[in-house]
């Protein structure tokens, strides 16, 4: 490790500590305003954000931009300012009958310096959303963003200078060995989005520190449709969620367990719809690219090996693309050996897989890791209750996919190899403070009566409690 990058790196860290010292629990006014200053600072920049992220991924749709990285933050910058008052008061707790007239009190608190590293694919919005809520808890950020997105990460350091004092906020711009020094800071609290191989790592350099994590990460998350479905627009939300930024969505579906009978006509409904949605895809605007060309011949390579192993490949368009566009491909007829059935896909890519009983479905979801997010598809409530029951995943989406990641009101957040704690919303103003239990003793306590010297008056009130507690 270059020691002078680690010790320019805990120059900053040590700057924010000491501002951080001399305001332990900065007011709601001060909170108010520097989320106030996120939300100009994003309006402002807004559709620079959309142009260079469209640079950066070599076409990204500018709508897609301005929905899901600028409307995000935005939105969850209105949210925390119009429920900030009361995340903030001290919540009054109940206190054990043996103990009143004392009282119990949680006081949440700030925990100090919050290290973000965001990833490539929202690049802005899963950089600032984690900043938003650190800074609603009172915390200073230091954000590390994607080396993947060099013009994007460029223009986020320049807006963050702008509008927040270093000791407030400040944006990291480096390449992986930064993004690894940056892990290896001792943080009050580190937030990582990207894979769970990375996450891996960033777990273990945080734990050298005792740094409590946040780690949103990704794996396969399954759309599990039911006889009882609506096939037509079951095909169309599938098509939106799948396609939104090309697949390279961490709550994309990653495959579909449908009944055998309609394998084949949800795969030809979801390539109409497809199609309905991008009459075209080279010169169409509205179709993204994919971001890198190592990650464009990984997809490529996902495809080559499951042709070779049996599967059925299912273009949605016979065009020819240029640059690090990829035609959708619905896949048929794949196995568990196959690599697009081990590896979180991330692209344009959507296998479907056939049963017969609806428990052979729950069976395959629960063999596997527990995936960021589920969808199921029907109309039959007997059998959603029992998806619901019987598998684990960070969140889900009845109906549609996707959505459940823009409810402010609902924590987000994986579960096993798909993550560790959650944001949004109150949920992220609580995963960055420390809510402190204080309990006030009453001037009548009687917890003396179980002062020494012990006697026959300590072993009554003993007994009394374990009959009333």
């Amino acid at each position: 490790m270059d020691q002078s990058l680690q010790e320019r790196l805990h120059v900053v860290l040590e700057q924010q500590r000491a501002a951080f010292a001399a305001e332990r629990m900065p007011s709601l006014e001060v909170r108010k305003d520097r989320l106030q200053r996120v939300r100009a600072m994003t309006a402002k920049y807004g559709d620079e954000l959309a142009a260079a992220i469209s640079q950066d991924f070599g076409h990204r749709a500018r709508q897609e931009s301005l929905l899901a990285d600028v409307y995000t933050v935005e939105s969850g910058a209105k949210h925390a300012l119009r429920h900030l008052r009361g995340w903030m008061k001290p919540k009054r707790v109940s206190t054990a009958l043996h103990f009143l007239p004392a009282s119990n009190q949680l006081l949440p608190q700030p925990l100090g310096v919050v290290g973000v590293v965001a990833p490539w694919n929202y690049p802005y919005y899963l950089a600032m959303a984690p900043a938003l809520a650190a800074l609603a808890a009172g915390n200073r950020v230091m954000i590390k963003p994607s080396e993947l997105t060099p013009a994007t990460s460029a223009l986020m350091a320049r807006m963050v200078s702008e509008f927040f004092a270093p000791e407030e906020m400040q944006v990291i711009v480096g390449d992986a060995d930064v993004g690894r020094a940056f892990t290896q800071l001792p943080f009050d609290h580190l937030f990582f989005t990207g894979s769970t191989a990375v996450g891996r790592l960033v777990a273990q350099a945080a734990a050298k520190n005792l740094t409590p994590v946040t780690l949103e990460l990704g794996g396969k998350s399954p759309a599990l449709i039911d006889r009882s479905c609506d096939l037509a627009v079951t095909a169309e939300r599938l098509a939106f969620g799948k396609l939104l930024n090309a697949g390279q969505t961490c709550v994309a579906p990653d495959y579909v367990l449908a009944p055998q009978e309609l394998v084949q006509p949800l795969a030809e409904a979801v390539r109409a719809a497809v199609r309905r949605m991008y009459p075209t895809l080279d010169a169409n605007p509205d179709y993204t690219s994919v971001s890198t060309p190592r990650h464009h011949a990984r997809l490529q390579g996902l495809l080559d090996d499951a042709k070779a192993r049996g599967a059925t490949l299912l273009p949605t368009h016979d065009e020819a693309l240029s640059g690090r566009k990829l035609v959708p491909h619905l896949l048929l007829n794949v196995t568990d050996e196959m690599a697009v059935m081990r590896e979180e896909i991330f692209g344009p890519l959507l296998p479907i897989v056939g049963y017969q009983r609806v428990e052979e479905a729950l069976d395959y979801i629960n063999r596997h890791e527990h995936p960021l997010a589920l969808y199921w598809f029907g109309n039959d409530s007997a059998a959603q209750q029992r998806v619901l029951e019987q598998t684990h995943a960070g969140g889900v989406t009845i109906n549609d996919c996707i959505w459940h990641l823009g409810q402010e009101e609902q924590p987000f957040g994986g579960v096993g190899a798909s993550g560790m704690g959650s944001y949004h919303g109150e949920w992220g103003f609580r995963t960055f403070s420390k809510e402190k239990p204080v309990f006030r003793q009453s001037r009548f306590a009687g917890t003396k009566l179980f002062y020494p010297p012990y006697g026959a008056v300590f072993e009554r009130l003993l007994g009394l409690l374990r009959k009333i507690s």
